[in-house]
């Protein structure tokens, strides 16, 4: 793969099934345009081609009703304009645009179960604010004329979204009965359930359709805080908020089956205080005549870890499928819907071993995911009678370019722990320049999924190592918790001797190394490059925290994320620091980041940078502007292909490759 062949990558998402009909949304980054499209596509279930379904500039996000009759997605009509819902009847025919919401239609809609009815989320900006206008100034004023904002909260701001604390998102139902009665029917007037005082998400029906649960701050935001309580609140409107389950920290996700029991993930409930490294659970809860039950984990603390990022746990026949991490596969799992603490290996395997499953649907009986493996972004994968049956071939425009496998790698720390890896192997018999490639987090992973930068650089001609040293997640809670208030420990034990198993391998170079990573990652090659500087020719490290005393004050996440991981004291922040350490590097480096990064801000490459270079230090700084913190994943396509072409230029410099 080739940096070029970022516009060969076509990745389904969202999966809708009823019946026969299973639609996935499909998004391809145009780099020539600077844009992605997307489009909503139908997967024949006998394994035929897949047909478009919509030709809008961007559609997303595609749910079926429960009756089958109708579509609901979301389109943009260009790149300046917000996402509006828009609902189609399923049998043929025009998509009508239901919204006219300022700032449009935030996440997936949700239909509720008398399949009349649509749950959104929106961002209602305050008048004055984001092209809206005010009554004494009656044209709206361009960002930088707004009125000055007042800030009383320490959380004001997200990454990739920017000020929250102005445009709180809030639920709303739009009614679509009668929406298709006319060509000329007037829309329906969207009904407010929530009233905008905090963030609000994760919202789904409750299988009356009386009610809507959802996630929320804790006491709906009342301080600032990086805790979350469920809710559940009145559907037709105008009704306050519940109380359904107070977690220790973060929830996500909840599902409400047909006997009223909630099912969300968390990581705790008593004790906890580490949430980001701790393993999440699937728990439930009962809800009758609002007053909530007492919540029951449902699986085990230290075997099974919740991967949140690939969407609601489903409703099987069986039980309750949700994603698992699992060393480096996400899989999915069935929960039995009686469980209590139940163990990974006494949850069945749907899909997904050696795998990463990123989307998932069911209709009870046949459960339908995307699973990305690594020679795939992802394919769509049916699984009936326990039989899973991959009916697409988005990635064959990818494999063509010629992909290169994953090799496990196994070896031991210097205190006897077993480190766990991958190697990436380009052609031919070597020995190759080798790149050391740690993923962020930390409390994240390097997996069986594709990963389109391991294959850059493999056709480019780099052995490439993936670690999972402790601090990641999929080895067990102890694993993930190993480096809370004592990271560049252990993890760096293990970075290195996974690095040491494939220099053992005759395929690589081990006078040729680089260094590289973004966030934690970014960090930690930062810490290498100074400590242990003299195993690398050279480091790349991206969007890194390099300061974790300026990091606390300036990072969207910085006032609660310090103090879980390094702690309070201002000189152990300083201790923990890379910039602290920055005049002893000796190598070149190269400080990478996105201007609008607000998970580690800019400042944190800007400081490091100029310490590099008092230092004598033969350092550069790459800026892309425009971009936040998940440039490498979500970035504009241009970017993403201007970086791939700066990283190979880099080690072209000091890894030469023949």
């Amino acid at each position: 793969m080739r940096p070029d062949d970022v516009a060969l990558l076509r990745v389904p998402s969202s999966p809708t099934l009823h019946g026969d009909i299973l639609l996935v949304e499909v998004s391809e980054p145009d780099p020539a345009n600077n844009r992605y499209r997307a489009a909503v596509q139908r997967i024949p279930l006998d394994g035929g081609p897949p047909r478009p379904w919509t030709w809008g500039h961007r559609d997303t996000a595609p749910t079926l009703s429960p009756d089958g009759r109708w579509i609901a997605f979301l389109r943009s009509y260009d790149d300046k304009h917000r996402a509006q819902l828009h609902v189609m009847p399923s049998d043929g025919g025009e998509a009508r645009c239901l919204t006219e919401l300022p700032l449009g239609v935030d996440g997936a809609p949700v239909w509720a179960p008398d399949s009349r009815r649509i749950l959104c989320a929106t961002r209602i900006p305050e008048a004055g604010r984001y092209g809206t206008a005010t009554d004494e100034w009656p044209d709206a004023p361009e960002p930088d004329a707004e009125a000055p904002r007042r800030i009383t909260r320490m959380d004001y701001r997200f990454d990739d979204i920017g000020y929250v604390v102005d445009r709180h998102a809030r639920l709303v139902v739009v009614d679509v009965d009668g929406a298709f009665d006319t060509p000329d029917a007037p829309l329906p007037e969207p009904v407010e359930l929530t009233d905008g005082r905090c963030d609000v998400f994760d919202a789904t029906w409750t299988p009356d359709g009386a009610h809507v649960v959802f996630v929320a701050a804790r006491d709906l935001g009342a301080e600032e805080t990086d805790c979350h309580d469920i809710y559940t609140v009145s559907a037709a409107g105008g009704g306050a908020p519940v109380l359904l389950a107070r977690p220790t920290s973060w929830a996500s996700l909840p599902v409400v089956t047909g006997d009223g029991t909630v099912v969300y993930i968390a990581p705790e409930h008593e004790g906890g205080g580490n949430a980001e490294a701790e393993n999440a659970g699937l728990w439930a809860v009962t809800f009758l005549s609002n007053q909530a039950g007492t919540p029951r984990r449902m699986t085990d603390v230290e075997t099974v870890d919740c991967e949140t990022l690939v969407g609601r746990p489903v409703v099987t026949e069986a039980g309750i499928a949700v994603a698992v991490r699992n060393r480096g596969a996400i899989e999915l799992r069935v929960v039995p819907a009686d469980a209590s603490g139940a163990t990974l290996d006494e949850l069945p395997l749907l899909v997904g071993a050696k795998g990463s499953v990123r989307s998932v649907t069911t209709d009870g009986r046949r459960v339908v995911a995307v699973v990305s493996t690594p020679d795939s972004p992802g394919e769509v994968v049916l699984v009936q009678d326990g039989e899973a049956t991959t009916l697409t071939s988005f990635a064959d425009p990818i494999r063509a370019t010629g992909l290169r496998p994953l090799v496990e790698l196994n070896g031991t720390a210097p205190d006897g722990y077993p480190v766990h890896g991958w190697l990436m192997l380009p052609p031919g018999p070597g020995p190759h320049p080798v790149l050391l490639h740690i993923h962020g987090g930390p409390h994240m992973y390097h997996g069986w999924g594709f990963f389109d930068e391991a294959q850059v650089y493999a056709a480019a001609g780099y052995a490439v190592v993936l670690p999972n040293p402790r601090g990641s997640s999929g080895y067990g809670q102890k694993h993930g918790m190993a480096i809370v208030r004592k990271m560049a420990t252990v993890d760096v034990d293990d970075i290195l001797a996974t690095l040491d198993a494939a220099l053992a391998r005759p395929e690589c170079d081990a006078d040729r190394v680089g260094v590289m990573g973004g966030s934690y990652g970014g960090f930690m090659t930062s810490w290498l490059a100074a400590h242990h500087g003299d195993r690398f020719q050279a480091a790349w490290s991206e969007r890194a925290v390099n300061a974790w005393d300026s990091f606390t004050g300036v990072s969207d996440i910085g006032w609660f994320f310090t103090d879980m991981y390094v702690g309070p004291d201002v000189a152990e922040q300083r201790r923990l620091s890379p910039l602290t350490y920055a005049d002893q590097i000796r190598i070149p480096f190269a400080v990478v980041h996105s201007e609008h990064d607000l998970r580690c801000p800019f400042e944190q490459a800007q400081r490091m940078f100029v310490a590099l270079r008092q230092s004598g230090v033969d350092a550069e700084m790459l800026v892309f502007p425009g971009e936040g913190h998940e440039l490498t994943r979500s970035g504009g396509p241009r970017h993403r292909v201007q970086r791939f072409r700066a990283v190979l230029d880099w080690w072209s410099r000091y890894l030469k490759t023949g």
